[in-house]
């Protein structure tokens, strides 16, 4: 079970299925592999085999072995990362992306048995899993990833890989099909991203993520496809984050990173303020004059924090900007600072910053 469903359940304790079922069903000869090819490897060269498979079985000792991967197939498994990383620091806590590490069954004899590789595995609270262990993901033994992605595009997870996450428990699956069709994929196989969500002991397919509420599959499909990441997919990112973070009481602030940011801008702000506000006191030379001069500065301050924190994160993402931006930019001033903060997040440009403090 996924640390996810434990905490929402309320216990600590991960429930074991029974060995036998996860070593031996669903049966071998049930099982198919679509585009890939059986190969003979012993058990004691498992260690030694440093490229992908799809599935190793223990009773044959035969790995299914597919063709070498495109650009196209590893795409949305390097994508994936740098997607959950942006939520995750809207969210402001960690997740953490696992690979194509193995997923493995033990006989009771603790034999590797059964082994799978998906193409991307994400854990939602990696500070509170019992993460994977040094050679790989024990079922049983480890908290199963949230959930793991699929990439069909020269094959078919249906007929053997999604039986075994199902299974096993795994609670949710993504199966992408990219919008390139290789020449090898079968004519049925459309272009879409799936998801299925384990209910008991079954899967089903969801229209949006349980894993990531509100990440619809036609967003993700979007997110995996797209060249250069857009402004809606950001968008995206940032909504699921603050979802994520609204459930579970955390923020922007509670990221190390954007924290420092905000900080470094703010002090750098109030040291101007008062400055210009002691001068302009000085300057009155009246009581009243000095008050005005020192709220003035004040004032004057907190817009210049703001606009160097906008242009600190900015600069972190290599986002040019003109010289009097943000100052120049109508109703920056009146903003909210959260709502600051995630344009200079999630846009990917001057203008698209402009768009978005003007939309608020």
């Amino acid at each position: 079970m996924a640390l996810l469903e434990r905490i929402e359940a309320g216990t600590d304790e991960a429930p074991r299925r029974p060995r036998e079922s996860l070593v031996s069903y669903p049966p071998s000869s049930e099982l198919a592999f679509p585009g890939c090819k059986p190969v003979r490897l012993p058990r004691e060269e498992l260690e030694l085999h440093d490229g992908r498979l799809e599935f190793w079985d223990g009773a044959t000792e035969t790995a299914w072995v597919c063709e070498p991967n495109s650009p196209y197939h590893e795409k949305p498994g390097g994508a994936l990362p740098s997607l959950v990383e942006r939520i995750a620091q809207v969210r402001g806590s960690p997740i953490t992306c696992y690979g194509s590490m193995d997923l493995m069954v033990r006989n009771e004899g603790g034999l590797a048995w059964r082994i799978l590789q998906a193409d991307q595995s994400v854990y939602l609270h990696p500070g509170r899993a019992r993460l994977p262990g040094a050679v790989a993901m024990e079922v049983g033994e480890h908290d199963l990833p949230d959930l793991v992605l699929e990439v069909d595009h020269t094959t078919d997870v249906y007929r053997g890989k999604l039986r075994l996450y199902e299974a096993w428990g795994f609670p949710e699956v993504w199966v992408e099909v990219p919008n390139y069709r290789a020449a090898s994929r079968p004519k049925r196989r459309r272009a879409g991203l799936t998801i299925h969500v384990l209910e008991g002991d079954v899967y089903r397919e969801s229209p949006e993520s349980r894993a990531f509420p509100g990440w619809s599959a036609e967003e993700l499909h979007v997110a995996f496809n797209e060249r250069v990441r857009s402004a809606p997919t950001c968008e995206v990112l940032e909504r699921v984050g603050s979802a994520l973070g609204a459930r579970e009481g955390t923020g922007p602030d509670d990221d190390p990173m954007l924290r420092s940011l905000r900080g470094q801008s703010r002090m750098e702000g109030r040291t101007e303020g008062r400055a210009e506000g002691r001068m302009e006191g000085r300057t009155e030379g009246r009581t009243e004059g000095r008050t005005e001069g020192r709220e003035e500065g004040r004032m004057e301050g907190r817009a210049e924090g703001r606009a160097g924190m906008v242009r600190a994160m900015l600069s972190s993402r290599g986002i040019g900007f003109s010289e009097d931006f943000p100052a120049d930019v109508p109703g920056f001033a009146e903003s909210p600072e959260v709502v600051i903060v995630a344009a200079a997040f999630t846009c990917d440009s001057e203008r698209d910053f402009r768009a978005r403090i003007r939309d608020h």
